[in-house]
């Protein structure tokens, strides 16, 4: 083999183990950022059903559609959101504690809105599943919950 070739052998094997690494540690940054995601949106008893999510006509902000549910005894941490939250309660019993006001106790039917970056908490209080759809109008690109201690 001449020296021409090993050299384009080696240059080929070069680019494949970067290609390799560059790969691995993108997979590793994928990974580790969907890990993070999943654990801050996953809580033991709660569940999260992703329904749609849209641009608004206001330049900047979407609205987000979900399904939240809580098996009984379950508390969703204090927390907020960067727009308004309009909740339309599904089954079950709920407890919502809104900064600023008395607890409030709502069966399915009932409907809650909770202004943009105000601090609350949400609780299964009844004895079976509570499911809510929760409408979110918010800014875009920022995260849709931020819990707060």
């Amino acid at each position: 083999m001449g020296r021409g070739a090993v050299a384009e052998l080696l240059w080929t094997k070069e680019i494949h183990m970067n290609t390799t690494r560059i790969m691995a540690i993108a997979a590793l940054i994928a990974t580790t950022g969907l890990a993070l995601h999943v654990a801050q949106a996953q809580q033991v008893g709660a569940r999260r059903i992703d329904l749609q999510r849209h641009d608004l006509s206001v330049p900047g902000r979407e609205v987000v559609q979900t399904i939240v549910e809580l098996a009984p005894g379950t508390t969703a941490p204090r927390h907020t959101h960067p727009g308004e939250e309009i909740i339309y309660v599904l089954e079950g019993t709920w407890e919502y504690t809104v900064e600023g006001k008395p607890p409030v106790t709502l069966k399915a039917g009932d409907v809650l809105f909770i202004p943009a970056g105000t601090i609350h908490s949400a609780r299964n209080v009844g004895t079976g599943r509570a499911a809510e759809l929760a409408t979110y109008i918010v800014e875009k690109g920022k995260p849709l919950i931020t819990v707060v201690q």
